[in-house]
């Protein structure tokens, strides 16, 4: 039974990746600043979406709606990974790799969206 939102699969799974965004951030030159700190954004956004729209689940719209946000955060997310690979080519691997997880993760809110 889901009591709280950590109880949510997406929500779990969503904390897990920002950690490894994270320690893969920290690989991005000064340069890129602005790269990192979009990227950061989009994925404290994502979690934190997926707990608002669970604090208004009575509102099956509005639980909807939250999960939208997250899940348009989780495909910025992305494009922001390819662009700096674009700026940093030597750290292609792990960025698509990132990629690929966080992909998963969108596919797995819209299952979520579309069941709930």
């Amino acid at each position: 039974m889901i009591r709280d939102v950590s109880d949510l699969e997406v929500y779990k799974l969503s904390l897990e990746l920002m950690a490894s965004l994270y320690e893969f951030l920290k690989k991005i030159p000064a340069s890129e600043y602005d790269s990192v700190k979009q990227a950061k954004r989009c994925s404290k956004s994502i979690p934190a979406n997926i707990a608002e729209g669970f604090a208004k689940r009575s509102s099956e719209a509005e639980f909807k709606r939250f999960l939208k946000i997250a899940l348009g955060s989780s495909d910025e997310l992305v494009t922001h990974l390819r662009t700096i690979v674009i700026a940093v080519p030597n750290l292609k691997i792990t960025a698509e790799t990132l990629q690929e997880e966080y992909r998963s993760l969108s596919r797995r809110i819209n299952k979520l969206h579309s069941v709930w």
